[in-house]
C-alpha cells in the first residue's frame, strides 16, 4: 500500500539557465567566466577564424554587465550605488579582455625566445603584462556601456558604442596598438569582409558587436513572460545581407593586370639561427641574389623577364645605402630594366660627430641600375612613421635601462620615425602605399591626406615575422594587412622574410603565396585597382558617424521601451 506521504508528487527541479548562471555568478567564478568568455572572441581570428566564436563571447559579455550591479550589492551591501557597479562591470571587462588578449596575442613570447640568454625573463611582458595594459580598455568599456545601460534590447548598442570607442582609443593613445580589433571577427572571413569597402574596420567592430551580442536578448521575458526574438532576427538578417553584398562583390571574376609589370618577391627564410649577422653580409648577400635570378618554370628564367623584385623589410645587417660593395653586387646582377624594392634600414647624421649623432629610420628603398658606374642606385625611401614600442623604439628608456631590459632591434637609440605617410614613387608601378610591417594594421592610417581616394595604386607591405615563429602572429598580420585592400580598393603585394609572402587583390583575395617558413620566390602579376572606395572617399568620418548612429540606436530602443512599459502599467 502506498502511504500518504509518498502520494505527496515531489517539486520537479528545472535547470538553471545559461544566461542567469553568468548573471549570478560571482567572485573568482564570475572571473573565470569572463576570461575564458574573452578567449573563445579570440577564437574568430585568424588562423582560425571561427566567427561564431565572438557570438559566444559578446552575449557572455551583456551577461556579466547585467550581473554587476548584483555583484556589486553583494560586496557593499547596498542595493543601487553606481560606483560599485561601475567598478564591478570595469572588472568583469578587464577579465574578458585579459582572456581575448592572452588568447590572441599569446605568440608575442616567441619573440622573447630569439635570443633566450638576454630576454627569456621577460617573457610575462609579452604574454601577461601586454594583454593585462590593453585589458584596461575593454575593462573601461565595460564600465560605460553600464552607465549606459538599460533593460532589454538597449544594452546591445551600449556595448557596441562603449568597444567602439575602446578601440577607437586603442588604435590612437600611446602610438597605438590595434591589433585584432573586434571587427576583424568578421574581417577574417574574405565574404563578410567585403563590407569594409563601404564602413571599413571600424564600422565592422560596431557591426560585429550589434551582431553577435544580439543572442544575449534571447533570454529575456517581458511582462508576459514572452521571449524577445526581434534583436537576434535582426541580427541575423543583417549578417545575411553582409554575406549578401560579399558575395555580389566578389561575384565579378578575376580583376585584369596592370600592363608591363611583372613581380617576383624574395622570401629567404633567414631568421634566429645565427645567419643574420654583420661577419655573415656576404653569404647573406650572396643568398639573396642567388634566390631572386632562381629560374622557377620554363617560362621564367629567372630576373630576366622581371620588372619588379621585392625584398622583405630590413633584410640587411648593415647600411645598404653605405655599402658600395654590396650595392656593386646588386647591380651586376640586376638586369637594366629591372627595379628592386626593399626594406633596408638607413641612417641619417655622423658616426663621429656629437652635433649630428646618427638617427636611423626603418625604411623602404628603391634601387635601380645605374647604366654608368654598372652598380645599384638607391632612389626613393619611405621611413616607417609608427614604430613597434619595445621592438624599434623603448618608451620610457631611461627607466627601462636602469631595469636592464632593452628593445629588441639592436639600433644604437632605437629607430626615429618618419616624418609623414606618403607615397612611394616607385618606376613602372602605380602610386605605391608604404606600409613597412605592422603600419598596414592601421585602418585608415597608410595613406597622406588628400591622398584617401586613389584612384588607382597599389599597396606595398614589407615585413619581418621571423621574431614569432610559426604561430598564428604572421597569418594574423596577413588578415589585417588584405583588410586594408579591401578598404582601399588597392591591389596588395606582400613580402615577408619568413612568411607570409603573398600577392593580394583589391578584393582580398590572395592570388598566389609563399608558405610560411619556407624559403622561395613568388612570381606574379599586378592586379588593377578598383578604383575609390566608399571607405576611402570618407574613412575620417566613418568612426564619428558610427558612435553617432549607436547612441541614436540606443536612446529610440530606450524610448521605445520606455513607452511600452508605461502602456503596460
Amino acid at each position: 500500500m502506498t502511504s500518504r506521504a509518498d502520494a505527496v508528487p515531489r517539486p520537479v527541479r528545472r535547470p538553471v539557465p545559461l544566461s542567469h548562471r553568468v548573471v549570478l555568478a560571482t567572485g573568482w567564478g564570475r572571473r573565470a567566466i569572463a576570461a575564458l568568455a574573452g578567449a573563445c572572441g579570440a577564437l574568430a581570428m585568424a588562423p582560425v577564424g571561427f566567427v561564431p566564436a565572438m557570438a559566444v563571447s559578446l552575449t557572455a559579455a551583456v551577461w556579466l554587465i547585467d550581473g554587476s550591479e548584483r555583484t556589486a550589492a553583494s560586496r557593499s551591501g547596498a542595493r543601487r550605488h553606481a560606483w560599485p557597479t561601475l567598478r564591478s562591470a570595469f572588472g568583469a571587462g578587464w577579465w574578458w579582455g585579459f582572456g581575448y588578449f592572452t588568447a590572441g596575442l599569446y605568440w608575442l613570447g616567441a619573440a622573447f625566445l630569439v635570443d633566450a640568454d638576454k630576454t627569456a625573463w621577460l617573457m610575462p611582458l609579452g604574454v601577461v603584462a601586454l594583454p593585462a595594459v590593453l585589458a584596461i580598455y575593454s575593462g573601461g568599456a565595460f564600465a560605460l556601456a553600464r552607465a549606459l545601460w538599460w533593460p532589454g534590447p538597449a544594452r546591445v548598442p551600449a556595448l557596441a558604442f562603449a568597444l567602439l570607442v575602446a578601440e577607437l582609443l586603442r588604435g590612437w593613445l600611446f602610438t597605438g596598438f590595434p591589433w585584432n580589433e573586434i571587427g576583424m571577427a568578421l574581417g577574417t572571413n574574405l565574404v563578410l569582409a567585403q563590407g569594409a569597402s563601404v564602413i571599413g574596420l571600424h564600422g565592422l567592430t560596431a557591426l560585429s558587436v550589434l551582431v553577435f551580442a544580439a543572442p544575449a536578448t534571447l533570454a529575456d521575458r517581458d511582462v508576459r513572460g514572452r521571449r524577445s526574438l526581434a534583436p537576434a532576427a535582426l541580427a541575423a538578417l543583417a549578417l545575411v545581407g553582409l554575406a549578401g553584398f560579399g558575395a555580389w562583390r566578389l561575384s565579378g571574376g578575376p580583376v585584369p593586370d596592370v600592363a608591363g609589370v611583372r613581380l617576383r618577391i624574395m622570401q629567404p627564410d633567414v631568421f634566429g639561427d645565427g645567419e643574420f649577422t654583420y661577419e655573415n653580409k656576404d653569404a647573406l648577400l650572396a643568398k639573396y641574389l642567388a634566390l631572386s635570378d632562381r629560374a622557377t618554370a620554363a617560362d621564367r628564367t629567372g630576373l630576366a623577364d622581371v620588372t619588379h623584385l621585392i625584398w622583405p623589410e630590413s633584410p640587411f645587417p648593415f647600411i645598404l645605402s653605405r655599402d658600395p660593395d654590396a650595392l656593386d653586387a646588386i647591380g651586376r646582377i640586376l638586369p637594366k630594366d629591372t627595379v628592386l624594392v626593399t626594406g633596408a634600414a638607413r641612417v641619417e647624421g655622423s658616426q663621429t660627430s656629437a652635433k649630428d649623432p646618427p638617427r636611423y629610420f626603418n625604411a623602404i628603398q628603391v634601387l635601380g641600375h645605374d647604366p654608368g658606374t654598372g652598380t645599384a642606385a638607391v632612389g626613393d625611401t619611405y621611413d616607417k612613421v609608427h614604430l613597434v614600442p619595445f621592438g624599434e623604439y623603448m618608451p620610457f628608456i631611461g627607466l627601462m635601462e636602469r631595469l636592464g631590459i632593452s628593445q629588441f632591434v639592436p639600433i644604437p637609440g632605437g629607430f626615429t620615425p618618419g616624418t609623414r605617410h606618403r607615397l612611394l614613387r616607385v618606376p613602372g608601378l602605380p602610386p605605391v602605399v608604404p606600409a613597412v610591417c605592422y603600419e598596414a594594421i592601421f585602418s585608415g592610417g597608410l595613406l597622406p591626406p588628400g591622398d584617401e581616394g586613389l584612384d588607382r595604386g597599389v599597396i606595398l607591405n614589407v615585413s619581418d615575422d621571423g621574431w614569432f615563429g610559426r604561430t598564428a602572429g604572421p597569418w594574423q598580420h596577413l588578415a589585417q594587412a588584405r583588410l586594408r585592400a579591401v578598404e582601399q580598393g588597392l591591389p596588395l603585394i606582400r613580402a615577408a622574410n619568413t612568411g607570409v609572402s603573398a600577392i593580394v587583390d583589391p578584393y582580398g583575395r590572395i592570388l598566389q603565396e609563399l608558405p610560411l617558413g619556407e624559403a622561395g620566390v613568388l612570381d606574379g602579376f599586378l592586379p588593377q585597382s578598383l578604383g575609390p572606395t566608399a571607405f576611402s572617399e570618407m574613412n575620417q568620418v566613418i568612426p564619428l558617424a558610427a558612435s553617432c548612429l549607436l547612441l541614436t540606436l540606443l536612446f529610440a530602443v530606450r524610448y521605445g521601451d520606455a513607452r511600452r512599459r508605461t502602456r503596460s502599467l
